[in-house]
Order: structure tokens, then C-alpha cells, then sequence
């Protein structure tokens, strides 16, 4: 079996309603689908038995967070690639995975781009680099749910249930320092609703990325990534945009000057 969409849910039925309506639409067919319910009790619970069927695997029991109830999952997978679709999140179009699935696969990390959902609607597509960089990751993350993971990779190593927000972004950056392939797909993927947890607390974010750079990454490197940073922002800076446009206009302004003398020395042979 090529894949393992695992979707975890938690009091969001008509997300999850949102999220089965995409996936049954798929063109592709070659996958299993893993429901991890944290024992809901607004009627998701009912929503997935009366959807039984399209499950390969289903389980509605109180859990220890997000990265507890994705752990789940995986333990249970069977398919060559592990794809995170949490209830809310939807697959771009019914050919999605067909599309994807029309790349090879063999790198150990696949990705591709989605959008972001806003409250209001408006859709904001996100974009990744091709090729991927330590200096991208250290910033940023992929898609969760716009990206395939070998079965392997997770089952080797579970995701960090330290963490209640950044976890699958210490999983990537931990396999890019262990020099795992990664595969850009020039493919949408998927959407990502924006209401959930990771979206509204900025503050356990940013203080959980700290703890996994200190965890991760030696301080030589992170100070490599600063000066990086600090380059970046003096070159991209208004000061040095301005010396920069003034030096090549004067190469510039060199360039045909130098050209117009030596065009009066050929007249000048040509004439005498």
C-alpha cells in the first residue's frame, strides 16, 4: 500500500465532516485512512461509525495532545508514506493525490505547497523551497499536511510528545541534520485550516522552537544562521541598496564614457 492518510480530530465534526467529504472525492485510491479521535463528544464520534467503512482504522478514546494522537497513528500505519490530514484540512482537488502520486517517490521526505485558510475564507498559498536548506528550516517549516513521510522514518522515531505545537518542525529539521532526502513536488497538496492550536498560540510556539534549536542545532551553527540573518538584512537595507545602485551606475557611466573615447580614436584613425 503506497499511503497512510492519518487525520486526528477532537471536537470538530464539521471539520472533520469538511475533511472526509475531500478525501472520498479522490481519483487516487491506492491508500489507507487511520481516524484518531481524542474521545470527542460533539457528535464526531457518531460521524466517524456512521463513516466506518472508509476506515481502515479507527479509534475515539482520550489522548495526550495532538503528537500523542498522530503517534497513534503511525503506530498502527501500513503504507509506504505517512500523510498528516487533520480534521478541518482538505485535500486541494479531487486529483490532488493523483497528481502527487504521478512523481516518483523515493526521497524520504516529499513535499509540495498549500494553502493557508484564513476565518474570513481568503486563501493565502505557501510556498517551498526547491532545494530545501538548513538555513529555510531553521526559519520555517514544510507542510505537515501538504508533505509524505516514509513509514519508517516515524515508526523509527516517534514524534516528540514534548511539545504541543512545533513537533513535526523538530522532526524535519532533526532528519535534514541526519542528511535525510527530501523531494520538493512542484504540486498544491492540500489546505490548511488555520483556527487550530498552532495557529493562535504564537507565544508556546516560539518558546518551543527555542527549546528544540538549543535540543538540536550546535550553538557554532546558530551563530552561522545569525550572521546569516544579520547579512541578509544589511544588504536588503535601504543605506546599502543606495551605495550599491550609485557604484553601478558610476561602473555604468565608466563603462560608456570609456566606450565613446575609444569610438573618437577609431574616427580619428579612420579620418587621418
Amino acid at each position: 500500500m503506497l499511503l497512510s492518510i492519518i487525520t486526528i480530530n477532537y471536537n470538530n465534526r464539521d471539520g472533520l465532516q469538511k475533511t472526509i467529504n475531500s478525501v472520498v472525492r479522490q481519483t487516487f485510491k491506492d491508500f489507507e485512512w487511520i481516524i484518531v479521535d481524542g474521545g470527542s463528544t460533539d457528535g464526531s464520534h457518531e460521524l466517524i461509525a456512521q463513516n466506518a467503512d472508509l476506515f481502515s482504522y479507527w479509534v475515539s478514546e482520550p489522548d495526550k495532545g495532538i503528537y500523542n494522537a498522530m503517534n497513534k497513528g503511525i503506530k498502527v500505519a501500513k503504507g509506504d508514506y505517512l500523510q498528516f490530514l487533520n480534521s478541518g484540512d482538505w485535500l486541494y482537488d479531487d486529483t490532488s493525490l493523483e497528481r502527487c502520486f504521478s512523481h516518483p517517490f523515493t526521497s524520504d521526505i516529499v513535499y509540495g505547497d498549500f494553502y493557508f485558510v484564513k476565518r474570513d475564507g481568503q486563501m493565502v498559498k505557501s510556498c517551498f523551497p526547491n532545494p530545501l536548506t538548513l538555513s529555510y528550516l531553521y526559519h520555517y517549516s514544510l507542510g505537515h499536511n501538504a508533505s509524505f513521510i516514509k513509514r519508517e522514518l516515524l515508526q523509527e522515531e516517534l514524534y516528540d510528545e514534548r511539545y504541543r505545537i512545533v513537533s513535526d518542525w523538530a522532526f524535519f529539521l532533526k532528519q535534514a541534520l541526519k542528511n535525510c532526502g527530501f523531494k520538493y513536488i512542484d504540486e498544491i497538496v492540500s489546505c490548511f485550516d488555520t483556527s487550530g492550536v498552532s495557529s493562535l498560540n504564537k507565544e508556546l510556539v516560539n518558546k518551543e522552537r527555542e527549546t528544540v534549536i538549543k535540543d538540536l542545532i550546535p550553538d557554532l551553527v546558530v551563530r552561522d544562521l545569525i550572521a546569516m540573518d544579520e547579512m541578509g538584512a544589511l544588504l536588503n537595507s535601504n543605506h546599502v541598496k543606495k551605495v550599491l545602485e550609485y557604484d553601478g551606475k558610476n561602473r555604468l557611466y565608466r563603462k560608456m564614457i570609456s566606450g565613446f573615447f575609444s569610438l573618437l580614436g577609431m574616427l580619428d584613425k579612420i579620418i587621418n
